[in-house]
C-alpha cells in the first residue's frame, strides 16, 4: 500500500460536523491560513515596559507636522497621548474648585480621608488632583495632600473618600496630630468621569456603584455612563477625542504633552457646538466634523439641548472645529436618519462617511453648497454589534452584524462563512459593544474580536479571521483589547493589561514560548469507513524558521486521534514529536476514523517552542484497510 499524500483544504470550516467536513481543517488557535497552508502566526512584545491605567478599547495614531509621532489610547479611566516612550495624560478636567471649597479630616491610625466638597458630581474610581493644600498636623503633610488620587468610595453628592499615600504610592496612616483641614486655599480639579469597563443593559437596581443612589431606587445607564469607548480622529495636526455618550474635546498638540484636551465649547469662536454625541468623525476630502447622535439646538436657536437626539448627525462649518449654527454663509448643518433607532457607529471611507444604525446602513457623500451632503441609504435590515466593529480594508470596508460578516465597496454583500455558527453560538450577546474590527494588511487579513460565552470572562477572548484574497477563515484564542495595524508605527499595535505591544514581532509571547498553538483536522477515514484503517508511519512535512533553528531544538507534537463512530469521543493514540530532521514517524493506530492535530510542543522544555516559528505542508501517512483486531 503507498503512502497517501493528506492536502486538507485551507481555512477553518466549522459548519457542518467533523465527519462532514472530511479533508478539511476544523479547530485552530494562533494559526493562519498563507497561500493555502497552515503557520504559527507572529509573535508579540512590549512596546514599552511602562503601563497605563485601565482597559484601552481605542488606538489612533498620526503625525504632527514636524513629523512627531503620536499615539492616542483612550481606556475606561484616562486619556492618554503617547509620545516616545512615555504616556502622557491627557484627560480633560472636568472641574476646577474655588480654592477653599474642599477640606479635608483624617482618623488617627488610619490611611482613609474623607474629603468634603458639595455638589462634587464625582463618581467611584474618578480622579482628582488637589493643590494649595496644607498639612492636616501630623503624618498627612501638603506632600501627601497635593497630588493626584482615585475616589476610592464615594459617601454622598458632598463628600467622599481617598487612601493617603506618599509619591511612592505607599499609604500614609494619620496620627494624633492631623486634626486639621487642609487650609483655606485647596483647589481640587476633577478629571472626566471614568466610564464602565462592562457594558450594562437598560436599567435597574444595583447597576451603579453601592451608595451611588438612593436605596431601591431604579437608575437609569444611559449613554454617558456606560462602557467606556473612546472616538479619536485627527483635525490637522491636533487630536479630536470623544467618549460616547461625552463631550467632544480637542487636544492640541503645539501645547505639549503637559497640556490637557479641552471641550470643543470652551475653544475660541465656539458657536452651538455640540455638547455630548456618540461618535465624531472628520470627513476625508472637504473636513467637515461630524458628530453622530449630536444633541439637537433648540427651538429658539440660542443653544444646544444637552440632551443626545440618537438619529441626528451634526456637522459644522468647512475646516471648522468651533462653528456649528446653520447659515447661509457657512457649510455648518443637521440631519437625521430615518430608519433605525440609534445609530452605532461611523468609519471615514473612500470619498464618503458611512454611519450604521442598529437596523440600516447609510453613506454621507459631500456634494456642496446648497445641500453639502447627500445621505443614501445604502442597505436596511442589517445593523453592526458594536461601534468598533468596522475597519477598512484595501479591498473595501468590513464590519460584523449578529447574523453574519459583510462587505461594502459600493454594494453590501454577505460573506460565506465556514465558522458563522460558531461564533454565533458562542458570542456574548451582553457585550457585544466590546467586539472591534482590524486589518492586518501584511497578511490581507481582516480580523474580529470577541467576547465569547466559552470562556465565561465577559472580555474579549476569542477572535476570527478572514483572509480577503484567499477567501479563508481562522479561529482562535487571544486576548486584545484593541489593535491598529502597522501606518504611522512599523508593527500593529495592540493593548491588553495595561501594556501595548508590538504584534507580529518575533516569534514568541513577550520573551515567553506561545502557549495553546494547533490545529486539528476534520474525521478523514478509508474507502468511506466500510474498512478500518491501519496507520503504521507518517512522513512530516513542515518547515521550521525563527531564532532557533538548530538540528533538532525546535520541537512540535504530531498527534493522531482516533474514534469508531462519529458519535464517540476522539481518544488520542499516538503523540510524537516533530523536529527539522525528522525524516518518519513510526505510529501503529487503528481505527475507522482518524484525526490530525499539530500544536507546540507541550512539555517542560521550554527551549523547544522559545524561538520557534512553523509553516505545515503536505503530511504523508502510510495507511491501509485493516480488521477491527
Amino acid at each position: 500500500m503507498p503512502y497517501a499524500k493528506f492536502q486538507f483544504k485551507a481555512g477553518i470550516d466549522r459548519e457542518g460536523t467533523d465527519y462532514t467536513n472530511a479533508g478539511g481543517w476544523f479547530d485552530s488557535s494562533l494559526v493562519r491560513f498563507r497561500k493555502g497552508f497552515a503557520e504559527k502566526i507572529g509573535g508579540w512584545a512590549k512596546n514599552t515596559t511602562t503601563s497605563f491605567l485601565g482597559t484601552c478599547r481605542n488606538l489612533f495614531a498620526w503625525i504632527s507636522l514636524a513629523g512627531t509621532k503620536y499615539l492616542f489610547l483612550g481606556t475606561n479611566l484616562k486619556a492618554y497621548v503617547q509620545e516616545g516612550s512615555g504616556f502622557y495624560d491627557i484627560t480633560p478636567i472636568r472641574l476646577t474648585t474655588s480654592a477653599g471649597d474642599v477640606t479635608f479630616s483624617a482618623t488617627n491610625g488610619d490611611a482613609t480621608i474623607t474629603v468634603s466638597d458639595t455638589a462634587h458630581g464625582a463618581a467611584q474610581n474618578d480622579f482628582v488632583t488637589f493643590s494649595g493644600s496644607a498639612s492636616l498636623g501630623g503624618n498627612i503633610t501638603a506632600t501627601v495632600l497635593n497630588q493626584e488620587y482615585q475616589i476610592a468610595t464615594i459617601v454622598n453628592a458632598n463628600s467622599y473618600l481617598i487612601e493617603a499615600k506618599d509619591t511612592n504610592g505607599d499609604a500614609v496612616l494619620a496620627n494624633s496630630s492631623d486634626t486639621g483641614n487642609g487650609g483655606s486655599s485647596v483647589v481640587g480639579a476633577y478629571q472626566l468621569n471614568t466610564g464602565l469597563d462592562n457594558f450594562v443593559a437598560s436599567t435597574g437596581w444595583g447597576i451603579n456603584g453601592w451608595g451611588s443612589s438612593a436605596f431601591g431606587s431604579a437608575t437609569s445607564l444611559g449613554f454617558t455612563n456606560q462602557l467606556r469607548l473612546w472616538a479619536s480622529d485627527n483635525f490637522g495636526e491636533d487630536l479630536i477625542l470623544h467618549p460616547r455618550g461625552g463631550g467632544i474635546f480637542y487636544w492640541d498638540q503645539s501645547g505639549g504633552t503637559s497640556t490637557r484636551a479641552v471641550n470643543i465649547t470652551s475653544l475660541s469662536g465656539a458657536n452651538l457646538a455640540p455638547t455630548v454625541g456618540l461618535q465624531s468623525i472628520v470627513s476625508e476630502t472637504d473636513r467637515h466634523v461630524f458628530v453622530l447622535g449630536a444633541d439637537p439646538i433648540n427651538d429658539a436657536g440660542t443653544a444646544r439641548t444637552g440632551t443626545i437626539d440618537p438619529m441626528l448627525v451634526a456637522f459644522s462649518d468647512q475646516e471648522s472645529i468651533t462653528e456649528w449654527e446653520p447659515q447661509t454663509t457657512n457649510t455648518a448643518g443637521s440631519v437625521r436618519l430615518s430608519v433605525g433607532s440609534e445609530i452605532i457607529g461611523g468609519i471615514r471611507s473612500r470619498q464618503e462617511t458611512l454611519v450604521w444604525t442598529d437596523s440600516a446602513l447609510y453613506s454621507i457623500q459631500f456634494v456642496g453648497p446648497p445641500l453639502t451632503f447627500a445621505v443614501n441609504l445604502i442597505n436596511q435590515g442589517v445593523g453592526m454589534v458594536g461601534p468598533n466593529a468596522c475597519i477598512n480594508a484595501p479591498n473595501g470596508v468590513y464590519w460584523m452584524a449578529e447574523d453574519g460578516f459583510y462587505r461594502y465597496n459600493g454594494s453590501v454583500q454577505s460573506l460565506e462563512c465556514t465558522v458563522l455558527n460558531y461564533v454565533q453560538e458562542n458570542l456574548n450577546l451582553s457585550q457585544l459593544f466590546k467586539c472591534f474590527a482590524l486589518v492586518n494588511k501584511q497578511y490581507n487579513e481582516v480580523w474580529w474580536f470577541y467576547p465569547s460565552t466559552q470562556d465565561n470572562t465577559g472580555e474579549i477572548s476569542r477572535y476570527v479571521i478572514y483572509n480577503y484574497l484567499e477567501n479563508t477563515w481562522s479561529i482562535g484564542e487571544l486576548v486584545r483589547t484593541a489593535w491598529l495595524d502597522e501606518d504611522v508605527f512599523v508593527a500593529p499595535l495592540a493593548t491588553e493589561n495595561g501594556y501595548l505591544y508590538n504584534q507580529e514581532t518575533g516569534e514568541d509571547a513577550d520573551g515567553s514560548p506561545m502557549d495553546n498553538v494547533f490545529i486539528e483536522s476534520s474525521d478523514f477515514d478509508l474507502q468511506e469507513g466500510n474498512d478500518f484503517a491501519f496507520i503504521s508511519k507518517i512522513i512530516p512535512d513542515l518547515k521550521f524558521y525563527g531564532t532557533n533553528t538548530s538540528s533538532g531544538g525546535p520541537l512540535i507534537n504530531m498527534q493522531i486521534k482516533t474514534r469508531n463512530f462519529p458519535a464517540e469521543s476522539l481518544s488520542t493514540k499516538v503523540t510524537k514529536d516533530v523536529s527539522n530532521n525528522t525524516n518518519e514517524l513510526n505510529v501503529r493506530t487503528r481505527a475507522r476514523q482518524a484525526v490530525l492535530r499539530l500544536q507546540s510542543d507541550d512539555d517542560a522544555d521550554t527551549a523547544n517552542r522559545l524561538g520557534v516559528q512553523w509553516r505545515l505542508g503536505y503530511t504523508r501517512m502510510y495507511i491501509q484497510p485493516d480488521g477491527r483486531r
